[in-house]
């Protein structure tokens, strides 16, 4: 067995505390060797925790470390730019939370620094490596469904903290940017290309700013992607995938439990009203540890990371144009 790639950690995130970083840790090829923050008794008790062996007061002060290998970072979006190239700068590889950058332009020349650096880098959307989805792009791909048609996705969750990032926009806060980016990136891969057409339509926080409802339509060339994102509604997600011959809809898209199983239901050659289904059920699965194990292959095989960073100047670009079709705040 290769020895496993060292990891540091770029803040103490809820998303890294509580989610990435267990998951990492159950993962053979990783090692997370350390964490930082700008609080350094912050950063030393989470890694008293989560039996991390250093933990740092500056995020410099990690990328210096010249036993760290590759980073994750989760920090606000408004920080991934500059964390990603000083990262890229130190040598390391670079798993960066989504979305990867404030603008597509942005995206691009992290894309680029990381290329001149001659490091990886990867968005982490995670729930595209999970087996559920793993087997959902192999079923559209076998004509299960026949042809696929429509894509339709919904995520939400309620919280209107003012402090809170998400409702900051100068932070790169908001609905879209942060959950509505994932619909957009389900309907781009199970198409396997680029909307031709965006209509939108976006309520905004009169307090934050931030966009509080979005719903968009995204034309693939006669096909179509629907989807509502919101920050002020009940916690409910769910893609529904549908075709020329059956429907598939998955139950729990994104933010998959890795203690519980997965499920897909699938019709397909059912009769109206009720189709006949097939529920296909996923053994519990750690999406995060197998981003990290994944990430970490292609570090220790110098073979491309599962998700071409392109695709995130290509998601972030949607991102624009539906900010773009609703209008000016």
């Amino acid at each position: 067995m290769t020895d496993p790639v060292r990891w540091g950690v770029l803040g103490c995130a809820a998303i890294a505390v509580n989610k990435v970083i267990p998951g990492m840790q159950g993962a053979d090829n990783c090692d997370i060797v350390g964490i930082a923050s700008r609080d350094a008794d912050r950063a030393a008790d989470v890694a008293a925790r989560l039996g991390i062996r250093r933990s740092y007061g500056s995020y410099q002060a990690l990328l210096d470390d010249p036993e760290i290998e590759a980073v994750y970072i989760p920090l606000p979006n408004n920080l991934h730019a500059e964390w990603t190239l000083r990262a890229a700068e130190a040598g390391k590889h670079v798993l960066c939370e989504k979305p990867l950058a404030m603008s597509a332009a942005e995206a691009a020349t992290m894309v680029a620094g990381c290329r001149d650096a001659g490091v990886k880098l990867m968005e982490a959307f995670m729930y595209r490596l999970h087996p559920s989805w793993v087997r959902t792009r192999e079923l559209v791909a076998e004509g299960r469904i026949g042809e696929l048609k429509v894509v339709d996705g919904f995520f939400s969750y309620n919280n209107t903290d003012p402090t809170n990032i998400r409702n900051i926009a100068e932070l790169g806060g908001g609905g879209l940017m942060d959950i509505g980016c994932y619909p957009i990136n389900v309907a781009r891969m199970m198409f396997g290309t680029e909307p031709t057409g965006v209509h939108a339509s976006i309520y905004r926080d009169p307090e934050f700013g931030t966009d509080a409802l979005t719903s968009a339509v995204l034309d693939f060339g006669g096909r179509h992607a629907t989807f509502t994102s919101s920050t002020q509604l009940v916690h409910h997600q769910r893609v529904h995938l549908l075709g020329t011959e059956g429907w598939l809809l998955v139950e729990i898209p994104f933010n998959i439990p890795p203690d519980q199983p997965a499920r897909v239901v699938v019709a397909s050659n059912g009769k109206p009203p009720v189709p006949d289904t097939e529920v296909l059920e996923f053994p519990p699965a750690d999406q995060y540890g197998i981003q990290g194990e994944l990430f970490s292959a292609a570090v220790r095989g110098d073979t491309p990371v599962p998700t071409p960073p392109e695709d995130a100047i290509a998601n972030m670009t949607v991102i624009e144009q539906v900010f773009a079709a609703a209008g000016p705040a």
